[in-house]
């Protein structure tokens, strides 16, 4: 795999950080804080300049508020979500919608559809915030990182294999409240991406799947599996 530059790091369960080789700092599904899965060290949000929510989930934008208050970042989502996230306080937002694209800093981000809820749990009560959704990130040197957020296998995958052509996917693979690794091997077949890196899984006794699990499912794509705060590059 060539990133071209690019610093991938995750965070555990669904949180990526992306350093662009321009030298932004985009955050994917900010949770941190309240993340078990989080080293330590990497709790602590130094710097931020784009944060990408594929959903409203607590797992997902549990500390989002907070990140957007502290380094005020360009806030990406869909619309519903980015308004509940500018009456909490976030500054910036920009909004999108499924099918979308639009250009943040030296990125061009495209909102897909994601097969999931998307409650977002304010206070005592859930509150609608929009669809779920995952994400197509194009960086300026060429490179395509498909983020799936949490979904099921969905049959349009091959849509964004077909419009977008990722060459690295970030696929759940927990099972229970997302995909299975039988089912991320079926989307692996639908997107034949040359690197897939698994994620929400092993966070909760419920999310049971493995990447050892996928490994043995897919032989046609590299199985990257990480570990919590290791960095690729």
């Amino acid at each position: 795999m060539n990133l071209k530059g690019i610093k991938l790091t995750w965070l555990g369960h669904a949180t990526f950080r992306i350093e662009t080789p321009g030298g932004k700092t985009l955050l994917v599904d900010p949770w941190v804080m309240g993340n078990p899965m989080c080293p330590e060290g990497e709790k602590k949000v130094k710097k931020l300049d784009v944060m990408l929510c594929t959903h409203g989930h607590f797992d997902h934008i549990g500390d989002a508020v907070a990140i957007a208050k502290q380094h005020n970042p360009t806030v990406v989502g869909i619309y519903e979500l980015c308004v509940w996230m500018e009456k909490k306080g976030a500054k910036q937002i920009s909004p999108m919608n499924k099918g979308g694209t639009q250009k943040v800093g030296d990125v061009r981000i495209t909102m897909v559809h994601a097969e999931h809820s998307c409650g977002i749990q304010d206070g005592d009560q859930i509150v609608y915030g929009g669809e779920a959704c995952g994400y197509v990130i194009e960086f300026e040197n060429g490179v395509k990182i498909y983020h799936a957020g949490d979904t099921n296998v969905f049959g349009d995958m091959q849509i964004i294999r077909e419009l977008y052509a990722p060459e690295i996917v970030m696929l759940p693979i927990g099972d229970h409240f997302t995909m299975s690794p039988h089912e991320a091997a079926y989307a692996c077949r639908l997107l034949k991406p040359k690197t897939v890196i698994p994620m929400h899984f092993g966070t909760f006794p419920l999310l049971t799947g493995t990447p050892a699990a996928l490994k043995k499912l897919v032989k046609d794509a590299e199985i990257l599996e990480m570990k919590p705060g290791q960095t690729i590059s």
